[in-house]
């Protein structure tokens, strides 16, 4: 985002009715920056609120971990009104995180939805420990470690962490079940939406999108 003065009409690097592509792009730029340690000053001023009060127009939405280490905004570098984010522990799905996609989609026009998860992810770690234990999360943990199990069943034998492989296979198998709603489906047909898996690495600040 660019700087502007208070009251200053805003600017911005995304364009009108960006491409899933574009969008893609502009998230992939974004995080390079942070990454870097480069980000740019926070679409954040008085002129940019005012704009964004009136109506809202994200380029992408985000599905992302609870974690307070992983913030969108500041890992992709966007500021006010570009990035329509969802955040569960895990990327866990239900029917209120599949229905906000949906409407970011719909609604809002949304071109891209990247599923992001993150290493070191607790609820993806609490799976894990569950499955080599058999042992039992408190709670209503336990429904997020059994929602997790099956991506840490699928990585099983694959040789390596077996906490990261599971957190990409999580990321992956969230974006697919996004991909494989109906209404989704049919706007990823049509070529309006394009859906992508990622994983966030907390120490380089980088992200790695999976296709």
């Amino acid at each position: 985002m660019s700087p502007t003065a208070a009251g200053a009409p805003p600017t911005s690097d995304v364009p009108d009715s960006p491409t899933p592509d574009q969008a893609l792009a502009l998230l992939k730029e974004g995080n390079a920056r942070f990454a870097a340690a480069q980000s740019q000053p926070i679409n954040e001023s008085v002129g940019r609120r005012a704009e964004v009060a009136t109506g809202q127009s994200p380029f992408a939405t985000i599905v992302s971990c609870v974690d307070s280490r992983v913030p969108p905004e500041l890992v992709f570098d966007h500021g006010l009104g570009d990035l329509f984010v969802v955040r569960s522990a895990g990327q866990v799905l239900d029917k209120a995180i599949v229905g906000s996609v949906e409407y970011g989609m719909d609604h809002l026009h949304v071109p891209l939805i990247v599923v992001a998860g993150h290493s070191a992810c607790g609820a993806v770690t609490a799976a894990v420990e569950a499955a080599g234990s058999g042992g039992h999360a408190p709670g209503d943990i336990a429904y997020l470690v059994e929602e997790i199990t099956p991506a840490v069943e699928a990585v099983k034998g694959q040789g390596g962490d077996t906490v990261s492989l599971a957190i990409a296979e999580q990321a992956r198998s969230v974006a697919r079940e996004l991909s494989e709603n109906t209404i989704i489906a049919k706007a990823i047909a049509d070529g309006k939406v394009k859906v992508v898996s990622a994983v966030y690495d907390l120490n380089s600040g980088k992200v790695d999108f999976h296709s």
